[in-house]
């Protein structure tokens, strides 16, 4: 999950150089994708929304499987994803409204993508790293079926799935805008 977190942050800087090709490889299970930078003089904003993942082309609607999330608030959200996306390159690229989601970018620095699954899926899901279990202690909400988001990635007999976000999200950059509040 490094590799997605620091191929974000290395697009911006590449698309001004003058390369042929540049490899990245994501660690969901997707195969092995080429990006060629932007042409020399184009500009790319920023946005805290980009794409964590880019595709090549379009993919079928055979490709694409049906994630419900239940946001904080009970909303239920519906979004499509490709198989090997994880759920937070779900909710990046969906642009779906989870508050506070992802703020590593999945690189498993943080617990925002903290997610709890139904006790039979949970039990379908790949093993959980030992990385993962150490971020997921400083989740609140932590329940029996809690995964992180970054480090679930999506499979064809997941179509239907749906997730639940907890009631609250660890996630510093809230106390760092009270405590800039509290200073005006």
């Amino acid at each position: 999950m490094i590799a997605q977190g620091i191929s974000g942050l290395m697009r911006p800087l590449l698309s001004g150089l003058n390369v042929s090709k540049i490899r990245f490889i994501y660690l969901c299970g997707v195969p092995e994708q080429h990006h060629t930078p932007a042409k020399q003089g184009s500009e790319r904003g920023f946005s805290s929304t980009h794409k964590l993942q880019d595709a090549p082309g379009e993919s079928s609607s055979a490709d694409q499987v049906t994630v419900h999330f239940i946001n904080r608030d009970g909303e239920r959200l519906t979004a499509t994803a490709k198989e090997g996306e994880s759920l937070l390159e779900v909710v990046v690229n969906q642009n779906l409204a989870i508050d506070g989601f992802g703020a590593c970018e999945g690189t498993l620095a943080c617990s925002t993508c903290h997610l709890i699954f139904e006790k039979e899926t949970f039990q379908k899901l790949d093993a959980i790293s030992d990385e993962e279990l150490d971020m997921l202690d400083l989740a609140y909400g932590l329940t029996e079926t809690s995964r992180l988001g970054c480090q679930v990635c999506i499979k064809k007999s997941m179509d239907g799935l749906t997730v639940r976000v907890p009631m609250d999200v660890s996630d510093i950059r809230r106390q760092l805008e009270v405590g800039k509040q509290s200073k005006q």
